[in-house]
């Protein structure tokens, strides 16, 4: 760990070949476990809207089902569990195909309920989705810190898990919208679903155990309070509140410009078909050089300069929108925007998860990486809950120019959290 506020990022070692890193079993388990992680994620901010927009159901309450993510930023609460208790199979083998099958279960058996008649017990099955799929996050998030040890590692792991879980979104987000044209909605859920085995067959077959370094806590109690005193201590409490406040902001401005993409597309024209297939090919290339892309170019320009680089193109994706909503139903249009969004979100996450990577201690990976990942949550929430209401009053374009704005604050953080001018590479 480097020490220091303006030093948080731990000089890089160059000394492994990339094609050495990207072929290794390591890496291929980013790439699966970045895979289960986004379907569920997907499924319930691109799918169900999707869905119910189609039954005719109004925006303000497709809005509102962004509360469904509440246990994504509470989920640092539980996490000390994780830390602690060991299940059948290992500590982190364990408790990921426990939520993996929960997962399988419970989002094959969402589609058999009405938009209209059940709305209410949706939102509550979808609540239970996002704390199985949060639980899951937090194991894979500090498997993964336990697993990639080097800052090399760091750096193409996270990139090759952000590829593999954007790629994730093209199942519900393209797949499933052509399939819903054919076919009952209780169907295309259990198709998409059954996607969920991939993160099943890895962790039988690929995951194994971490080596422990350290002793478990021997204690809740330890595994509650030992986690965050180790982050203060580190840092310092005002450097700490910084580097905090950055991660509540970085991904805000992006992250509720896409809360509605998919009832913004059925709103300007485009069919579930075309919204389907425009993704498949305009987002999946981009998807997948963003992640990759964004390890290798986090590597060579330094972990700082990646911040302000790719959190400027996050912001610059955001107009695309806004010119989509003025142009209205144009194909290639639609393809530019989703491609260019695909990218820019790649790179933004890979260099935003490699930063929350570097602020972990692999001593206590669980909880503070759930502490971390949650604060970058609450405002996705929240503002995504709000963004309905915000789009009848406002109108798209107004909207999503609002989205490019408040972007804006997370972006002067970098001044403080990662200056451009530090020798940190």
């Amino acid at each position: 760990m480097a020490t220091g506020f303006s030093g948080m990022v731990m000089p890089m070692t160059k000394t492994a070949n990339i094609k050495d890193i990207l072929f290794n079993k390591r890496m291929l388990i980013c790439i699966f476990t970045g895979f289960s992680s986004g379907l569920p994620l997907f499924i319930l901010f691109s799918l169900i809207p999707t869905w119910l927009r189609s039954e005719h159901i109004d925006l303000k309450t497709i809005g509102l089902f962004a509360l469904i993510q509440l246990p994504f930023t509470w989920k640092f609460l539980w996490a000390p569990l994780f830390d602690r208790y060991v299940p059948f199979l290992g500590r982190r083998r364990g408790w990921l195909i426990i939520w993996q099958i929960l997962l399988l279960i419970s989002l094959a058996f969402i589609g058999k309920f009405d938009a209209h008649i059940d709305i209410r017990t949706i939102a509550a099955l979808a609540t239970i989705i996002a704390f199985f799929s949060a639980s899951q996050d937090v194991v894979i998030d500090a498997y993964r810190r336990e697993i990639l040890l080097t800052d090399q590692d760091l750096e193409m792991g996270n990139g090759l898990f952000v590829s593999a879980y954007r790629i994730s979104s093209l199942i519900p987000g393209s797949l499933s919208l052509i399939l819903s044209d054919h076919m009952e909605w209780y169907t295309v859920f259990l198709i998409t679903a059954s996607f969920m085995t991939i993160g099943i067959f890895s962790t039988i077959f690929m995951v194994r155990e971490p080596e422990l370094k350290n002793p478990l806590p021997t204690s809740l109690k330890q595994a509650i309070f030992l986690p965050f005193q180790d982050f203060i201590k580190r840092m310092g409490w005002k450097p700490a509140a910084i580097i905090l406040t950055f991660i509540f902001l970085y991904k805000l401005g992006d992250s509720m410009a896409t809360s509605l993409a998919s009832a913004f597309y059925l709103d300007m024209g485009f069919s579930k078909t075309e919204i389907g297939l425009i993704a498949k090919n305009a987002g999946l290339w981009p998807s997948i050089a963003g992640g990759i892309l964004g390890g290798i170019w986090t590597a060579k320009i330094g972990l700082n300069r990646a911040l302000w680089i790719f959190g400027i193109i996050q912001m610059v994706a955001i107009l695309g929108f806004c010119w989509l909503a003025i142009v209205g139903h144009d194909l290639f249009l639609l393809g530019l925007v989703i491609g260019f969004e695909a990218l820019g979100v790649g790179l933004g996450t890979a260099a935003f998860v490699t930063f929350i990577s570097k602020n972990t201690n692999p001593i206590y990976t669980a909880t503070q990486f759930a502490l971390f990942t949650s604060l970058a949550a609450v405002p996705r929430t929240f503002g995504n809950a709000a963004s309905g209401f915000i789009v009848e009053w406002l109108g798209w374009v107004s909207f999503f120019l609002f989205c490019f704005v408040i972007a804006i604050p997370g972006m002067l953080l970098l001044i403080k959290v990662a200056p451009w001018t530090s020798t940190e590479k």
